[in-house]
């Protein structure tokens, strides 16, 4: 499954700023070229897809190391991120294999693909997202390194398979946060809540009529549930598949960032 967005935590919720357009990546490829996005496929049921949501990294020093990354980057300051990226050796896997520019250092590389230059550099609220995500899987074939956000666990045979009898893109589903999900009857915090739901996949219906949120108001996603209605979600509460992913290493001096693992806000 092809990545996109960015971390479960950052800038509220990537599925916020998909609202008005195709979810899935992959939706997106398989389209011809037109004017607007193309119409959702209609809302109808489907079956209900178990998900497990990994736990956090069990080291204490993990936990610090976010910590210092945070208040870096609510800072802006680039000298101590700088003494938090490893000098050499930075990878970049994105959809053509490590494209990081070995000539340059490891914060350097980082800067570009997070955006962190410019009069609007959105990368330090994006290093912010990435220092409160406690979750962390090993990355294959590279030993001691870990990935944030840790993917989701479900059966992906099966979600190709919803995705199929629904007209959707696998990249159209999202995955809860907790297991508990409120849905409501409109785009309103404070609107009836039709149903709940627990820790299945839900289906993100985009919806360009959507009024954007005011500032500082967490946005409501439109959504499919299994039951095949229509209601809204809290972007808080759920997280896209295939989240970009920063990852790390821990060596004799501490953690250090050491890679990042998709496209990137910088690249699009």
């Amino acid at each position: 499954m092809m990545r996109h967005a960015i971390s479960r935590h950052a800038i509220p919720l990537a599925i916020a700023l998909l609202l008005a357009a195709p979810f899935g990546a992959q939706a997106q490829q398989k389209q011809p070229p037109q004017k607007g996005p193309p119409p959702p496929a209609p809302a109808k049921p489907y079956t209900a897809i178990s998900v497990k949501v990994p736990g956090p990294v069990s080291d204490p020093s993990f936990e610090a190391f976010r910590k210092q990354l945070g208040e870096a980057a609510a800072k802006k300051d680039r000298a101590a991120l700088s003494t938090m990226v490893v000098a050499q050796g930075f990878f970049w896997e994105g959809e053509k294999g490590d494209q990081a520019d070995k000539k340059k250092s490891g914060v350097d590389n980082l800067a570009t693909i997070i955006s962190l230059a410019g009069k609007q550099p959105v990368g330090w609220d994006i290093l912010q997202g990435y220092a409160m995500e406690p979750t962390a899987t090993t990355f294959p074939g590279k030993q001691g390194v870990i990935c944030s956000p840790a993917d989701p666990q479900f059966d992906e045979k099966q979600l190709e398979e919803v995705a199929k009898s629904t007209g959707a893109d696998p990249g159209d589903f999202a995955y809860p946060l907790n297991p508990e999900i409120e849905v409501r009857a409109a785009a309103n915090a404070k609107a009836p809540v039709t149903e709940k739901l627990g820790m299945v996949l839900i289906r993100i219906m985009p919806d360009p009529k959507q009024a954007a949120p005011a500032q500082n108001e967490v946005p409501l996603v439109r959504v499919v549930t299994p039951s095949g209605k229509v209601g809204f979600v809290s972007a808080d509460v759920l997280a896209p598949l295939g989240n970009d992913q920063l990852c790390y290493v821990k060596d004799a001096s501490g953690w250090k960032i050491t890679g990042f693992v998709g496209t990137g806000p910088g690249q699009q």
